[in-house]
């Protein structure tokens, strides 16, 4: 019987519904803790990804630790309350915290050891030139600290005061000679002491050569035998005529923009600096700029920015990652499947470079650095720089050089000049063969202009460099005056105690047309790559960033570097691209811009003569 009410109790329908009522209860218990609990997973996931934000979040995140990123990283950090996140693709350029052991930077002489070598270098190629025998040229760029401030040959010029004045022109408003003069002071301590030209408090160290080397004084002996003016200082009053160069070397080292800007900032709480970490990405909400993504390590994370992010990788890298992170022309962006964030047809056009050639001659007496580059010589050389820092190692040696105008009617120099009691062959990559001294010889503003582009939309593919070099008549005729104008130079009486027969071109070489075939053979880069993120005014379809060096359509992003010019300045590219960057530091921190009105300015007497 028992076992019957047992039965009869199981079978129930009271039972059965109690059953049914606590199976869907503890269904909705089970649903509800797992809905907490996934609810808690996501706020933990939400928190943990703020709070990594927060980690990894910054004022300002520069891109680029070089001869622009090195001074904004300073300058930025002046104010304790700014915190900077500083990235850089190449090492540190140092070996465990010393500049001797990393002596192929920091020794002067020893500057085409990193010409040379990938591990400081981009090691670039353009594309086969069509109006230059279809050569491939070489473009090194510096990835280190410093950037090619850390590989460049340390030759200290700023241009003429019209370059500025040019820009302003062509829609850099605030960016004239009155508004840039006061920011080349402000970076500079020259050892000859401050003037209305020169600074005198600034951390970049500039300095004159000290070898008193006699084919340096002949050299200039013999521009002046050729009727051109001396110059005692041509980044000041005067340009034109030749003098003696300024060099950013300072005690008998390199004096990059890393030992100037970026080592004395290093011991401050609110600068972080990477090495080895290369920018995929620039991270947007929208159009609004926050932060960007990078690989180290193997490992890609994110760092973000409350304030801007400041790219400072060079004229090649500045505008490749602009278009990597969808800013570009629309058009070449959606052919690589990238999210176009803001079509800014400018980004990558407008490239300028300077070209040079080397006119060589044999020297009769054994005085040139051909001896000095013999093991036995080289080894006593590097010992003397290791323990005292003087010696020949302690310059670059082109410590002579100078400006002319290429004709009557040109109203400022248009040709520039380095001379190296040396030989130089293939970028220094090949060993000199002879006591042999060279001219470094080219046009200052050519009419060729070219472009870059993506390969592909992999941030470890180099860009397709297209320079466009001597694709204009114009800078055909110039290269021809350029070699005729040297060969006058070396012809007059100062050189004759040591005047070998001609290397190159070569006595064979007279015509017009045998002088442009050889320009076409053997001219180069001269290492001075601009203009690929052209400053403008917003209605100019061409610019990419604006007088304030704000990219145009986007928020919080800058460009700061040789990029941003709009076009290329008469002479080397260091000096400017340090002056950008102090005055640029000045626009992001909202100080009102220096000034210098009327400061004079050298102007020849008469534009009817070309000297």
């Amino acid at each position: 019987m028992s076992y019957l009410i047992n039965g009869i109790k199981h079978c129930s329908p009271v039972n059965q519904m109690h059953k049914v009522t606590g199976a869907l209860f503890k269904a909705h218990l089970l649903r509800n803790t797992w809905g907490i609990k996934e609810q808690q997973l996501k706020i933990s996931c939400a928190l943990s990804q703020l709070s990594s934000e927060k980690a990894n979040s910054y004022n300002y995140v520069i891109v680029g630790a070089g001869s622009a990123g090195c001074v904004l990283a300073n300058r930025l950090t002046e104010d304790p309350h700014n915190t900077v996140l500083l990235l850089e693709a190449g090492p540190k350029d140092t070996l465990l915290g010393s500049k001797r052991l990393l002596w192929k930077i920091h020794m002067p002489a020893a500057l085409t050891y990193n010409l040379c070598d990938e591990k400081y270098n981009w090691y670039y190629h353009t594309t086969s030139q069509k109006h230059m025998d279809n050569r491939i040229m070489y473009w090194p760029r510096g990835r280190v600290w410093g950037g090619s401030s850390s590989l460049n040959a340390m030759v200290y010029i700023r241009g003429h005061a019209e370059d500025y004045n040019r820009w302003s022109r062509e829609g850099a408003v605030g960016w004239d000679y009155d508004h840039c003069l006061p920011y080349f002071k402000k970076a500079q301590t020259h050892e000859l002491g401050s003037d209305q030209y020169r600074g005198g408090k600034g951390p970049l160290n500039v300095s004159r050569g000290k070898t008193n080397h006699p084919l340096h004084q002949a050299f200039l002996d013999a521009t002046q035998q050729a009727g051109y003016p001396f110059t005692d200082d041509m980044n000041g009053y005067q340009q034109e005529g030749f003098g003696w160069m300024d060099m950013t070397i300072h005690q008998g080292k390199r004096w990059s923009t890393a030992s100037a800007y970026l080592h004395p900032a290093l011991s401050r709480p609110n600068l972080s600096v990477t090495e080895k970490t290369l920018v995929t990405k620039i991270l947007f909400q929208g159009t609004k700029c926050i932060g960007v993504e990078y690989v180290r390590n193997g490992q890609r994370e994110k760092a973000f920015a409350s304030k801007e992010v400041i790219l400072s990788g060079g004229a090649i890298n500045s505008p490749q990652l602009l278009m990597l992170s969808g800013i570009g022309n629309a058009d070449d962006l959606k052919k690589l499947g990238i999210p176009v964030v803001c079509h800014l047809p400018g980004v990558g056009q407008n490239l300028q470079d300077h070209l040079e050639v080397y006119v060589q001659h044999k020297c009769t007496k054994p005085i040139t650095l051909y001896s000095a580059q013999k093991p036995v010589n080289m080894v006593r050389i590097g010992l003397e720089w290791l323990w005292k820092y003087t010696g020949e190692g302690a310059t670059a040696h082109l410590e002579s050089g100078g400006f002319i105008r290429s004709q009557p009617g040109v109203p400022h120099p248009d040709i520039q000049f380095h001379f190296l009691p040396s030989q130089v062959i293939d970028h220094g990559r090949v060993a000199s063969t002879m006591e042999a001294y060279q001219v470094h010889v080219g046009p200052m503003r050519s009419a060729s202009v070219g472009w870059l582009k993506l390969k592909s939309a992999d941030p470890k593919d180099h860009p397709i460099i297209e320079p466009n070099y001597m694709s204009e008549e114009r800078d055909i005729w110039e290269f021809r005056q350029c070699v005729k104008l040297t060969r006058e130079i070396f012809a007059q009486k100062a050189f004759e105690k040591f005047r070998g027969p001609e290397i190159q071109p070569g006595n064979n070489v007279q015509s017009d047309k045998e002088i442009d075939a050889f320009v076409r053979q053997k001219s180069d880069s001269a290492y001075h790559p601009s203009c690929t993120c052209k400053m403008g005014q917003p209605s100019d379809s061409t610019a990419v960033v604006d007088p304030q060096t704000k990219v145009i359509g986007v928020e919080n992003l800058r460009v700061v570097d040789a990029s941003i010019m709009p076009s290329i300045v008469s002479g080397n590219l260091n000096a400017p691209t340090i002056m950008i960057a102090e005055k640029a530091a000045d626009i992001i921190k909202g100080v009102p811009s220096l000034q210098e009105k009327n400061v004079p300015v050298y102007k020849p007497k008469t534009l009817e003569k070309q000297r």
